[in-house]
């Protein structure tokens, strides 16, 4: 067979043709193997996601549920947020009240301190004066008087003791003269 001859290039594009329709054929039994494989592991993946599909479809009724509650709860709060406002305002009302309280009561203290101190101080210098009263008046004129009585038992004690009976004639050494 030649190049230059008609049928030449017609059997060689028969052969082209045979050669596409074969590989065709290959590609098509591959992709059906692969259909086949990519079908299975679709159903497996389909019979493992169906219940956690199911577990979705009860957590979204769980969610709805929940924010049917959260509502609730939200309602609630926007009662409890009022009336911890309104508790506020008067416990600040209360608060300013016994801030005046505590300031009346605070002058009130401060002026019976004052008092309290002052008749400290002259009670002070009431016993201060009459200690000195006493202590000039009586203490002193006492320890005169005692002193003077004291003299004259001591001169009473002489004038009548009786005559010693051994005379004094010779010197004393000093610790025989000591009067302990």
């Amino acid at each position: 067979m030649n190049p230059s001859e008609p049928q030449f290039w017609v059997m060689i594009a028969s052969i082209v043709i045979a050669i596409c329709f074969i590989v065709m054929a290959i590609a098509m039994i591959a992709v059906a193997i692969t259909v086949r494989r990519v079908t299975a592991t679709v159903e497996r993946v389909e019979e493992r996601v169906e219940p956690l599909i199911r577990q979705v479809n009860l957590i979204s009724v769980q969610g709805r549920e929940m924010s049917v509650s959260f509502t609730e709860i939200s309602a609630n709060l926007s009662t409890a947020t009022r009336h911890l406002a309104e508790s506020t305002e008067l416990i600040r009302d209360e608060v300013i009240e016994l801030r005046s309280i505590v300031s009346s009561t605070a002058l009130v203290a401060r002026d019976k301190v004052e008092m309290v101190s002052n008749t400290i101080d002259r009670t002070h210098d009431q016993v201060t004066n009459t200690t000195e009263f006493v202590q000039r008046k009586i203490v002193e004129p006492a320890r005169e008087i005692a002193a003077v009585m004291a003299g004259v038992k001591k001169g009473l004690e002489v004038l009548f003791a009786p005559a010693p009976t051994r005379s004094i004639d010779r010197a004393y050494m000093e610790e025989d003269l000591f009067i302990g």
